[in-house]
């Protein structure tokens, strides 16, 4: 029997970041779990692709663009499974046990807890937040990780071609069928430190609110990396 899951993971000059991501999927591939992963990138100009090359990865470029990117990437695998990671989340220690189980398991989509790599108080509150929405609301972000079936993914459309709110917009789809997948994403913090942790966290609401009001996402991707 083939492994069951592919491994999406978007980047854009994520060569600081991409080693250490790809050194935490080592579990999943000695378990006999991970079948290929898929690095969609978009025209990186620093070692990502080298990166990526080096590791074994299959490399596909395409635009600029998270949810262009995602789609591009789910396209080209062949797994049952997938699996979509963030270049800077790295999954934590056991994390392919849970997946195993999941995968065994359920029919519904699962997403990690999030960890903010950061010892300081604002990160664990700005987490237990983020996990909190999650389990009330059924809205993870893209940085908790997203397991799907491929039925499930293709079923509900997959990722909507657009530059921001791709994650919202698939947890929308997925209403009522997203569960707690048993890992955690231990994502970087290192925007929440530069920022500062409210106003980070209030600069997110905000964009989530304009955009369950109807705002177009072109439109906030732009005000957002003006930010």
């Amino acid at each position: 029997m083939r492994a069951p899951l592919s491994i999406v993971i978007p980047t854009l000059n994520a060569g600081s970041e991409l080693a250490p991501t790809l050194a935490c999927l080592m579990e999943g591939l000695n378990a006999g779990l991970i079948r290929e992963l898929v690095i969609s990138d978009a025209s990186s100009s620093d070692d990502t692709v080298e990166i990526a090359q080096l590791s074994g990865a299959e490399v596909v470029s395409g635009a600029v663009g998270r949810g262009a990117q995602l789609s591009l990437g789910a396209a080209a695998c062949s797994g049952e499974w997938l699996l979509f990671l963030h270049a800077d989340s790295h999954l934590s220690e056991g994390w392919s046990a849970h997946v195993s189980r999941f995968i065994a398991q359920e029919t519904d989509a699962g997403y990690g807890d999030l960890v903010l790599r950061d010892d300081a108080m604002m990160a664990r509150m700005t987490a237990r937040g983020a996990n909190l929405r999650s389990r009330l609301f059924g809205l993870p972000y893209g940085d908790q990780t997203l397991l799907i079936s491929r039925a499930l993914y293709d079923e509900v459309g997959g990722y909507p071609d657009i530059p921001l709110m791709e994650d919202v917009a698939l947890a929308k789809t997925l209403k009522g069928r997203l569960k707690r997948g048993g890992f955690q994403s231990q994502t970087s913090a290192a925007r929440y430190r530069e920022q500062g942790y409210a106003k980070r966290s209030l600069r997110n609401l905000t964009t989530l609110l304009r955009y369950k009001l109807g705002a177009d996402p072109k439109k906030l991707a732009q005000s957002y990396a003006k930010k």
